[in-house]
């Protein structure tokens, strides 16, 4: 079927369910009207044969009984929708009359009865919303559908940031922020995590390392020899007693820093242990300590290399968010996609957190419904009052005038079963 024809599908089934009701209520109005006809022509009859047929005064209270009862309910049913034969009588034409009353009531009915907080809270607790975002965001094409649109909107909200000035907010609450730790006792904890399994001696064989390169670099070495010639008396220059001493000293030095490389037990490491230790502790406990520290970090964040240094951080990752948005093989676009499809399989099998975000979804909701609940009474009644009389009048008789119409049916039978016993009740109390 094409898709023209498919929508008319549904157009075409509404216009023939509302031609067999209506064909319905005809057949029963023309069935009750005739049955109504019926008992006046058995009236007739029956009166005109009463005085030849006593039997006959029975059938002729029933009929004269059935056919006042049919017409009193004809009217009631008549009156509903219209004014009987158009007399204007009073209350007649109930409902075109009180369209606005109802469209009111109706209105409020479904505010009170189906907007209600527990019966909104209970039907939507029977919906499993997690599982249906689990299996959403567990189908790949689905997760990146998604992480294309959120790749979309990445540029923009980081040109929204800008604009907002989010940016320098956030920059001097960080800033604020770490300008509130103390440093001493963080660097404290910090160096004491170093120290642990002596892998401060990592550091302090780095130093030496550092000191025997100072040692064999030449212009280090003749700046010493200067040093030294300028303290020793001019006599032991003349025998070169500075290159002497050098040599000596560099050859020591050199010695004292192999050993302490290859003894992890040598006392220069004890020495560096009680040191790190020592700062360490003052670290923890001075206050002289503690103020440098902090006159320190305020010095160093009050530095404009360091607000200049965030703004290149912060536009470099923009250029590279926007450079890898608009790539055909984006990570950022990957990367999402992927997250998406875990997120879904790990909901998809975490019990707990599905019951908290399915009561999460009902109090969300239920909450809107509530606060929507009167906007939405005020819509129907709106929509009600906007409908054409002539087209709601039919719209309700076509729906339920056919039971009203049996109405009329059970009127005639209750009322000739009425005159029958008030005929009889006659007969036997009045006549005697």
């Amino acid at each position: 079927m094409s898709q023209p024809a498919q929508a008319l599908a549904p157009v075409a089934r509404s216009d023939a369910d509302a031609y067999a009701k209506l064909s319905a209520l005809r057949r029963t109005k023309f069935l009750a009207t005739a049955a109504l006809a019926l008992c006046v022509v058995i009236f007739a009859v029956a009166k005109s044969f009463e005085g030849r047929f006593a039997w006959l005064g029975f059938v002729a209270a029933f009929a004269e009984a059935a056919t006042i009862g049919g017409l009193a309910d004809w009217y009631a049913v008549v009156a509903l929708f219209k004014r009987p034969l158009g007399l204007p009588i009073p209350h007649t034409a109930i409902i075109p009359e009180n369209q606005n009353r109802i469209a009111d009531n109706l209105g409020r009915f479904i505010e009170v009865n189906f907007l209600a907080q527990e019966p909104v809270r209970e039907k939507l607790a029977e919906v499993d919303f997690s599982a249906l975002v689990a299996d959403w965001l567990s189908d790949a094409d689905r997760a990146a559908g998604l992480s294309r649109f959120v790749g979309r909107l990445v540029p923009q909200t980081l040109g929204a940031i800008e604009q907002s000035g989010l940016r320098g907010f956030v920059t001097s609450r960080m800033l604020e922020q770490v300008e509130k730790v103390p440093l001493a006792p963080l660097a404290a904890e910090l160096l004491s995590a170093l120290t642990d399994d002596r892998r401060h001696q990592k550091l302090f064989d780095e130093f030496t390392k550092v000191v025997g390169r100072f040692l064999s670099d030449e212009e280090a070495l003749a700046t010493m020899r200067e040093k030294i010639r300028e303290e020793l008396p001019s006599l032991f220059n003349l025998f070169r007693a500075d290159a002497y001493l050098l040599k000596k000293i560099v050859a020591s030095a050199g010695s004292l820093l192999d050993e302490v490389r290859a003894d992890p037990d040598h006392p220069m490491r004890a020495e560096f242990d009680r040191f790190v230790e020592s700062f360490v502790e003052r670290l923890r406990t001075s206050k002289q300590y503690a103020r440098r520290a902090e006159k320190l970090k305020r010095d160093f964040l009050a530095r404009p290399e360091l607000k200049a240094l965030a703004g290149d951080m912060w536009d470099s990752l923009r250029l590279f968010i926007e450079q890898d948005a608009k790539a055909e093989n984006s990570m950022i676009r990957a990367h999402l996609a992927n997250m998406f499809v875990e997120v879904g399989r790990h909901l998809a099998g975490d019990p707990q957190i599905r019951a908290d975000m399915n009561q999460g979804f009902i109090v969300a909701l239920a909450s809107f419904v509530e606060s929507q609940k009167s906007g939405v009474s005020k819509f129907i009644a709106d929509q009600v009052k906007r409908w054409d009389l002539a087209q709601l009048t039919r719209l309700i008789e076509m729906n339920i005038g056919r039971d009203l119409q049996y109405i009329r049916f059970n009127g005639m039978v209750i009322g000739g079963l009425a005159g029958v016993v008030l005929y009889t009740a006659e007969r036997l109390f009045l006549v005697n």
